[in-house]
């Protein structure tokens, strides 16, 4: 039986075949806003696995399969035995005899190699903690359908140095462009992403300074987990400074009166407790 062609990782495919990807995905789109395209899937079945939740990759994946003239099994959390003692690798060799292609979205990657390793069906990675490789591919469609060939473009990351942060830099050794990435030092990109960069020739800068990364650069990708992060930096300085405030207020409080039962500390916790509710309001 010949050995399944998975798609794990950018740097494991080679840059002609990740660029025909790219081509065929363009000519199938074209073809579909024309009123027709292939449906080369037909009779084909993908098992979703999902133990990260999501909203764009799951409907994603199983729109395009469907329009693609295959079907999809949708395997959450709760509806394997994987969570209940059984291994990944039986998993693998179950889902290889029913259908014909696994994605998995976990968050360990040990377990998406291990499910490539004993599947005898392809296996698509769908998310892990250390890499994105499908949503790349679309960013860097999207980024040509727009602004033209990505090679030789400079395209700056501001944010955290994680799994979307790696696949940029995987993708920028692969699709030969520049990747200027801005991130807190003691969140960088991993050691062992930017040794590969740097033996590849990749054209890749680590800098700490948002603004002066995205000066004069084709495109910014700023991650939505860092713009969150940095708004709750805000609100937890603004807490702090009320703290502050209203610890202050029941100090002269307590200076100027000598109320019964009143207690600083109890009424600055009764304070911060409603707006730490606020906080948790937003998305």
């Amino acid at each position: 039986m010949a050995t399944p062609k998975h798609f794990l990782d950018l740097d494991q495919v080679d840059p002609k075949t990740l660029r025909q990807i790219l081509d065929h995905g363009k000519a199938m789109k074209k073809a579909r806003l024309n009123g027709g395209h292939d449906k080369p899937l037909g009779g084909k079945t993908l098992a979703m696995i999902f133990e990260k939740p999501s909203t764009r990759t799951r409907v994603s994946f199983e729109v395009g399969m469907r329009e693609l003239g295959g079907q999809t099994i949708m395997l959450g959390r709760g509806d394997t035995q994987l969570g209940r003692g059984e291994t990944i690798a039986d998993t693998a060799r179950v889902l290889s005899r029913y259908v014909d292609i696994i994605m998995m979205r976990t968050t360990v990657e040990e377990k998406l190699l291990e499910m490539a390793k004993y599947a005898t069906v392809p296996v698509i990675n769908g998310l892990t903690d250390k890499t994105h490789p499908c949503q790349l591919m679309a960013d860097v469609m999207t980024f040509e359908e727009h602004r033209g060939d990505i090679q030789g473009k400079a395209i700056a990351w501001s944010g955290d140095g994680n799994n979307m942060a790696t696949s940029w830099i995987h993708a920028a050794v692969q699709f030969d462009f520049e990747l200027r990435v801005a991130c807190p030092p003691e969140l960088k990109p991993p050691a062992d992403v930017l040794a590969w960069a740097e033996k590849s020739k990749g054209q890749i800068t680590i800098g700490h300074d948002p603004e002066s990364i995205v000066r004069g650069a084709e495109q910014q990708v700023r991650p939505r987990q860092a713009i969150v992060r940095l708004r709750r930096l805000a609100i937890h300085h603004c807490l702090e400074l009320l703290e502050r405030a209203i610890g202050l207020e029941h100090r002269i409080q307590l200076d100027t009166e000598s109320e019964p039962g009143v207690h600083g500390g109890e009424r600055r916790g009764v304070g911060l407790a409603g707006l730490g509710a606020f906080e948790h309001r937003g998305p």
